[in-house]
């Protein structure tokens, strides 16, 4: 150290334990400022800089990006933001890992005549994959044009399946296959709908949807446990969605009527099947709460009247 108290670059580099030339590099990066020139016009740094190249080194071994590592030696809150958006980084290419992964074990395990087809499929999905085309497919074929931003967000969440965070080579093709679905043309004016819910019925978008979230919940419980389906509660909040979303009761006539009109178009039907295969039997979807509740009310009104 010379008699002012800096540090010429050797001497910095060997007490932080690095190269001349890394100390240079930080330095014309702006990381490292000088204090001074000598009269020989070499650098000299003050005592202080052996603390901040260590920071540096320390910042840059956990692979932080150096306009980053600028930012965290200006800005004293900076690093909790970095770290966020590190982490977020390292999430999406942790699940892009994994997708990968099983996508290659898939492809591994399967039949040599089953590979291109499966290659084909897994091909067509982004890494990591995307909710954006099931998303799509509700939004443009089946859910109302007048139903609220509100309910349209919540159906969505609950419709459309995010990809497993550890997906088993069977969860890949399963997505894989539901993507190639719902990326297809979806021909038809009538959006896939039962005829219940068209809208020269003359129902309330808004009043059905939200008595349908409601029935959906109550009949969950009894499709997690596999008890079959039963009049009760759900039911009854089932059909009363219909009613009020119509303008009218609730009635044993009523329900004769709405029972013919419950057939969904075979298109959705797969939809669900294709989402069951990719969430398992331990979280009921919507279309098995809805097929639930629709044969509860089949066997009601299949009996005779007393």
């Amino acid at each position: 150290m010379s008699t002012d108290g800096t540090l010429s670059i050797g001497e910095l580099a060997e007490r932080a334990g690095v190269t001349v030339k890394t100390v240079r590099f930080y330095s014309d990066r702006g990381l490292l400022p000088e204090t001074a020139r000598s009269s020989g016009g070499h650098r000299r740094y003050g005592p202080e800089s052996v603390d901040r190249l260590r920071l540096i080194r320390s910042l840059r071994t956990l692979d932080l990006p150096v306009p980053d590592v600028g930012r965290v030696l200006d800005q004293e809150d900076a690093l909790e933001d970095i770290i966020a958006g590190q982490l977020q980084e390292l999430g999406s290419q942790l699940a892009a890992l994994r997708w990968r992964e099983a996508a290659l074990q898939l492809l591994r395990d399967c039949a040599p005549e089953e590979r291109a087809d499966r290659l084909r499929l897994v091909g067509a999905v982004s890494v990591p994959p995307s909710t954006d085309a099931p998303t799509r497919f509700w939004r443009r074929w089946l859910l109302p044009a007048r139903l609220p931003a509100r309910l349209v967000s919540a159906i969505i969440e609950q419709a459309v399946p995010q990809p497993p965070a550890e997906p088993t080579p069977a969860q890949v093709l399963a997505f894989a296959r539901l993507h190639a679905f719902v990326s297809g043309p979806c021909p038809g004016p009538d959006r896939g709908q039962p005829a219940a819910h068209q809208p020269d019925k003359g129902y309330r978008p808004a009043v059905l949807y939200d008595g349908l979230r409601e029935a959906f919940t109550l009949a969950s419980p009894a499709l997690r446990a596999q008890r079959p389906p039963h009049e009760g509660q759900a039911l009854d909040c089932f059909v009363s969605a219909y009613a009020r979303s119509c303008g009218t009761r609730d009635t044993p006539a009523f329900r004769r009527r709405l029972r013919g009109e419950l057939t969904a178009d075979p298109r959705i039907d797969h939809y669900w099947q294709l989402l069951a295969e990719l969430c398992g039997p331990s979280e009921p979807t919507l279309g098995a709460a809805h097929d639930w509740l629709r044969s509860a009310l089949d066997a009601q009104t299949a009996r005779p009247a007393a």
